[in-house]
Parts: C-alpha cells; sequence; structure tokens
C-alpha cells in the first residue's frame, strides 16, 4: 500500500496556506493536521461541508491565489482529507473535472523547448507552473482514491487510482522525463502506480491487478529503485500465492530476443532473480523473504541446482555458515547430487562445527539409505540422531529409526557371510517397527517395511504393508500398487495381481503408467501368454516414445523435472524386455532386432551385453557367450545374472572348472541372496563335486525361492 501523503506538503505556489487561524471552509475553525492511520471516518465529529461552503470556500481561493476551478478544488480537499473528513474531502474532490484539467495541461507539458535562450527560460517558467497545477490536480484524485479506499469502495478507488495514471499517459506521452519534473508530481505518479494493484486485488478483480502490475513495470514512470523494488516482490509474491493463472505477457511489450515467461512460475522467477541482482549490485537492501521466495519457487519446479547456485553467491554473513551449508546440501540432494550434499554435510557435522545438529544428521542417514556404500556411515548417523531426539520430538525419533532401518537393511546385502545378513536383517526389522509405534499414520514408513518383510520372503506381513500403503494414501501412489501385484506374483497368484495391475492403471495418470504396464507385460510372460505380453510391450513402447517426444524439447523444464526418474521405464528397457521374450520363444531374428535398438540407446550396457550372451548361448556358441558374458562384468562388475551365467557354462565345461564356477555362484549369492538360480546352479556344481548333502540343501532353496520368485525383483521398487 502506498505511504500516507505528509501532512506539511506545500499547498500553493506563494506559500504555506491556509493560516492557522483560518479555516477555508465557513463556520469552521482550523483544526491540527493528523496523520491518516490515527483518524476513523465513522467516528469522526466533523460537521459535513455543504455545497455552499465549499463553493464560498473555492472561490475564496480562486480570487486569493489566482487559482483555476480544479486547482481550489484540489487544495481545499487535501485539507479535508488530512484533517481526517474523508466524506467531505471526497464530495470536493467529486467536483474535479479531470478531463478539463488535462486538456489545459497537455499542451503546455508536451511542447519541445524552444532553442533560443529566453524563449528556453520563459517556456521552463511555464512549463514549472503547468506541472505544480497537474501536480495539485492528479494528488487530488490519488487522495480521491484513498478516500474510497477507507470508505471500503475499493472497486470506484481502483478506478479513480487508473485515471491518474491514464491522465499521465495522454500528458507525458513519451514517458514520463527523468529530469525537469517536479517532485511532488513524481511522488504522486510513483504512489499512484504503487497503489493500484493493490486496490484491484482488494476489489477481487486480479487480472487487472495483474494488468496493473506488468503496466508498472514495463511502462516508463521514472520510478527510484526502492519504488520499483517493493512492486516487483509483491508481483512476485501475487504470481506464486495469489491462486490466479496468469497469461503470458503481451509479445508487444517485449523487446526482440528477450525472455518471455510463459506461466506464473517463470515469471515470478525472473522477478525474483532481478530483485537478487539489484541486491548484488547494491541498488536494494538485503531481504531474506525474496530468498525464502525463490527457493519455494524453484524446488516447485525441480529446479534445485539453480538455487543451490543463487545460495553460493549470497555473500558470507547473510547465512551462518552451517544453515548454508544445509540448505546447499538439500539442494544437491534433491538434484541427485548426493556425493555433493553429503560432503557439506560432513563440514556442517563437525566436531568444531555442529555435530548435533539433528536435521543435518536425519538428512546425511537418508543420503547414505539410497547406496549400498554408504550404508554403514548412514548407521552411525542415525543412531547418533536417535540419541540427539530422545528427550526432545518423538517424530524426529521415529524418523531416524526409519533410516536406520533403512541403512541396515542396505548393509545386509553386502554383508560377507549368511549369519551377519541374518543379524541386520532382524536388526532393521526391529528398528522398523520401532518407528511404526512411534509414528502409525507414516505411509512412507509402511512401505519401506513391506519392502524390506518382501525381501525376507514374508510374503504375508509385506502384503499387509502393501494394502494399509494403499488405504493409507487413497490409492494415489503407484507404487503402491506396484507393491501388491508383485507380492501377489510371488505368491503365485497371477490372475488376482493382474487384476490389481488393471485397477491401479485405471487409477494412474497416462505418464505414470510405465512401470505398471512392465509389470503387466513380465504377468503375461510368467501365465505363458507370450503374444499377449508382445502386445502389452508394445503399448509399453508407445507410452515411452510418446513422452519422449513430449518431453524431448524440452528437458530442462520444470514439467520435465516433476517426472519423478525412479517411476519411469526407458525405452532401452523396453526393447531390451522384448530381446528377452522373443529369445525365450527361440525368435531369433526378431530378438536381435530389438537388441540392435537396445543398444542404440545404450552402447555399454551389462544387460544387454547379458542378453546378446544368452542369444549366443541358445545357439551353443558357448564360447561366444563367455565372451558377453565376461564384457557384462567388465562393465558392471557385480551384475549378478552374468555372474550366474558364467558359473552355469563353467560348470557345464568339467570338473576342473568347478572350483571357479563355485565362486561366481557363490559371489552372485552374497550379492543377491533370494536368486533361485545361482541356488540352483551351485547345488549342481556341489552334486559334481561328490557333495550331496549341500547339493541338497542348494536345491531344497531353490525351489523354496521359485514358489516365492516375482515376476520383476522387488529391489525395482
Amino acid at each position: 500500500m502506498a505511504a500516507e501523503w505528509d501532512s506539511g506538503s506545500e499547498a500553493g505556489p506563494t506559500g504555506v496556506w491556509p493560516p492557522a487561524t483560518a479555516s477555508p471552509v465557513k463556520g469552521k475553525e482550523a483544526l491540527p493536521e493528523e496523520s491518516d492511520a490515527g483518524v476513523s471516518v465513522s467516528g469522526s465529529s466533523e460537521a459535513k461541508v455543504d455545497d455552499g461552503n465549499i463553493q464560498e470556500a473555492e472561490s475564496s481561493l480562486r480570487e486569493g491565489l489566482s487559482l483555476n476551478y480544479e486547482e481550489a478544488r484540489a487544495l481545499l480537499g487535501r485539507l479535508e482529507y488530512q484533517r481526517g473528513n474523508v466524506e467531505a474531502a471526497l464530495r470536493v474532490f467529486d467536483g474535479i473535472d479531470l478531463q478539463a484539467a488535462i486538456q489545459r495541461f497537455q499542451p503546455s507539458l508536451s511542447e519541445k523547448p524552444l532553442s533560443k535562450r529566453n524563449n528556453k527560460l520563459r517556456s521552463d517558467s511555464s512549463n514549472s507552473g503547468s506541472q505544480h497545477a497537474a501536480s495539485l490536480v492528479l494528488e487530488a484524485i490519488y487522495l480521491k482514491s484513498m478516500s474510497l479506499q477507507k470508505l471500503g469502495k475499493a472497486m470506484e478507488a481502483a478506478k479513480q487510482c487508473k485515471s491518474v495514471l491514464d491522465a499521465v499517459e495522454s500528458i507525458f506521452q513519451c514517458g514520463i522525463p527523468g529530469v525537469m519534473v517536479e517532485q511532488k508530481l513524481q511522488e504522486t505518479v510513483s504512489k499512484s502506480v504503487e497503489l493500484l494493484p493493490e486496490l484491484w486485488k482488494q476489489a477481487g478483480a486480479y487480472q487487472g491487478a495483474l494488468d496493473s502490475y506488468r503496466r508498472a513495470l514495463l511502462s516508463q514512470w521514472n520510478l527510484d529503485d526502492e519504488c520499483c523494488t517493493r512492486i516487483q516482490k509483491r508481483f512476485a509474491g501475487f504470481l506464486l500465492y495469489g491462486g490466479v493463472e496468469a497469461s503470458p505477457p503481451s509479445l508487444a511489450s517485449q523487446t526482440e530476443g528477450s525472455f518471455v515467461p510463459r506461466n506464473n512460475l517463470e515469471e515470478a522467477i525472473l522477478l525474483l532473480m532481478i530483485l537478487l541482482k539489484k541486491w548484488f549490485l547494491g541498488k536494494t537492501h538485503w531481504d531474506p523473504s525474496v530468498m525464502e521466495h525463490l527457493t519455494f519457487a524453484l524446488s516447485l519446479c525441480g529446479q534445485t541446482s539453480v538455487l543451490a547456485k543463487h545460495l553460493e553467491e549470497v555473500l558470507p554473513g547473510i547465512y551462518p555458515r552451517t544453515e548454508r551449508w544445509y540448505s546447499l546440501a538439500l539442494c544437491y540432494f534433491a538434484a541427485s547430487h548426493n556425493e555433493a550434499a553429503l560432503n557439506l554435510l560432513k563440514k556442517s557435522l563437525n566436531k568444531n562445527e555442529s555435530p548435533n545438529d539433528i536435521m543435518a544428521l536425519l538428512l546425511a542417514a537418508k543420503i547414505c539409505s539410497s547406496s549400498y556404500l554408504l550404508a554403514s556411515e548412514g548407521v552411525d548417523y542415525a543412531r547418533r540422531a536417535i540419541k540427539d531426539a530422545e528427550s526432545s520430538d518423538g517424530h524426529l525419533k521415529s524418523v531416524a529409526l526409519h533410516f536406520l532401518g533403512s541403512c541396515l537393511a542396505k548393509k545386509s546385502r553386502v554383508a560377507s557371510s549368511d549369519h551377519q545378513r541374518s543379524l541386520l536383517q532382524t536388526e532393521a526389522l526391529k528398528s522398523l517397527n520401532e518407528a511404526v509405534s512411534l509414528d502409525r499414520h507414516n505411509p512412507e514408513l509402511i512401505y519401506d517395511m513391506g519392502i524390506e518383510y518382501a525381501e525376507q520372503r514374508n510374503l504375508h506381513a509385506a502384503l499387509k504393508c502393501a494394502k494399509e500403503f494403499i488405504d493409507a494414501t487413497g490409492g494415489s501412489v503407484s507404487k503402491g500398487w506396484r507393491l501388491l501385484s508383485l507380492v501377489l506374483s510371488a505368491q503365485q497368484r497371477y490372475s488376482e495381481a493382474e487384476v490389481v495391475t488393471d485397477a491401479a492403471l485405471d487409477e494412474t495418470a497416462k505418464w505414470e503408467q510405465g512401470p505398471l504396464l512392465r509389470i503387466r507385460a513380465k504377468l503375461k510372460v510368467a501365465q505363458s501368454l507370450p503374444m499377449e505380453a508382445v502386445e502389452a510391450y508394445r503399448t509399453l513402447l508407445a507410452l515411452v516414445q510418446a513422452q519422449r517426444k513430449a518431453y524431448g524439447s524440452i528437458k530442462n523444464s520444470a514439467e520435465k523435472l516433476f517426472q519423478e526418474d525412479e517411476d519411469k521405464v526407458s525405452e532401452f528397457e523396453v526393447w531390451q524386455g522384448l530381446a528377452n521374450l522373443y529369445s525365450s520363444l527361440s525368435y531369433w531374428r526378431d530378438a536381435e532386432i530389438c537388441l540392435q535398438k537396445a543398444k542404440a540407446l545404450k552402447a555399454y550396457s551389462a544387460t544387454t551385453l547379458h542378453a546378446e550372451g544368452n542369444i549366443h548361448e541358445m545357439s551353443e556358441k558357448i564360447q561366444d557367450a563367455l565372451a558377453a558374458y565376461f564384457n557384462a562384468l567388465s562393465t558392471e562388475v557385480e551384475h549378478v545374472p552374468s555372474k550366474v551365467s558364467i558359473g552355469a557354462l563353467l560348470a557345464k565345461k568339467g570338473p576342473k572348472y568347478l572350483p571357479v564356477a563355485r565362486c561366481f555362484l557363490s559371489d552372485a549369492l552374497r550379492l543377491e541372496p533370494t536368486n533361485r538360480m545361482a541356488w540352483y546352479y551351485l547345488g549342481k556344481v556341489h552334486k559334481h563335486d561328490g557333495r550331496q548333502a549341500d547339493a541338497a540343501d542348494c536345491f531344497q532353496a531353490a525351489s523354496m525361492l521359485e514358489d516365492s520368485d516375482p515376476v520383476e525383483s522387488f529391489r525395482s521398487l
């Protein structure tokens, strides 16, 4: 809202008026000037000014000060407004004919200065007088707008305020010049520009507010930096939180080659970046709300790496360094730069900084819970967070226990022995259950516990967790449906899993159906329906290619960034799945075509090389198959299917290769203890080596896992 006018401002060309002992309105004593905020309109005890008194006072002013009709009323109305007689001031202002005043002012203010010096001096003097007269009248209309606002008539106030700006544009057709403009006139214009959008908002005319903000920033009003900054801040806030979808700015108002924002978010971000640049250049004071709004806007569109850049540019001393490091870590984590985020958190958690910062500990534990290599480190962070949260916050303790369980589960998958793996899995479930006891309505916690139960083949408990997650989220999150479908497939309930998948497809947006369509294709394969599986893959391929076309040209835009990478299926995966399917049907030509398509998308992939090895193996080209499997391991050292395939082939080559085969298969089981084919081939190795009891145990494990093997690994979730 524009600031109130100074009550001691100059009233006329001949000095201060009116005298302190007289009132220009007949029958009244002069009152001391009061601020607008301290006077209540409804509680004013001033007598109403009647038309006769107004005309008499106006005549006195015109005769005594040589003022015209509009100028006299402007002075009289300003006095009444400063006294707090808003309704009386409004009656005075109503008599001002703004259009007539504009016609008188326009020729003198718009004419070009003459070339001769004397004429120029006379022109400057005349121009100054005209500016002063224009200032009086425009100020009167501005105060009329303020009076209407005080009386709750926001729409009328906005129209009056707009008329001030329209009048200025008519008088100064080339924009307000930067020099030789009377200060009072400039103040009136600046305050009107700042006030108009707020009046439109109060009146509920949000399109008018939007147009006024843009007009304020794009027209030549000769605004100072502080005024312009206030308008830009308010406009950015309106775009972000106003709840109104703004149309893009008119191209006619843009210079060629300039960036034109397409929506509210882009326009708000542009304004906020301009404000930051002003601060960097020393044109305005630091305002933390600008960075807060920018953080919200860039986070909303997934551009956290851009936000990190702006945080890094903020000068030292604005934020405490541990706070800056934590904010940067959040940005890098959201941008999937986990290593950079963790390094910043390590600096923050140093014993000389903030070693007990629970939020930093929780974020570090969360980052570590996503990697097998960092799981041990994550366990330490989570336990420190639990210790710090013991006496403070039950919710934070639940979160810390959640991350502890996730880190322990990850750590168990790279354990060096079965005994250690079993202990870690038990401890992981214990932590997750304790977390649930503290926060029973956390869907993500229930989901992660379901995943852990499924990994340990406790399918009944996993099924219960999957159903609870779907109930808690109302079926709006597709990963809950995927977990339920995979658990049902692990229980060999394929038809039920297919029903669940179809129901999930009905509840899921088109662009998010990829993983569900992939599961449906694999369910068809499991039910020995290869043609239906091919059709399902074709549907999936059409979706993936449509996504690629839709996002290919705007891959850095907000729409692209809103797509969660882990919830999407790549075109490479589809071609790979089709290649595997055709290979199982012995359609070698089709399999090779699909494999070439996959290679074109990802030349060096362990999955593609393994599929190539499978084709060679089916064609009895054993050496070529082994070469392909070893190439796959060279690409991805811990690729389990390649280890299993190498172990199986070496086991067939004779007794002298059995120890090597056993090493490959044991290593595969270390990485993936639930791989039934690894157990099966290890059993064959033990059988050929004469260890019948060990072979029987391996065959039994393979049989049990076959009865609980999902169509897709639970780790894909």
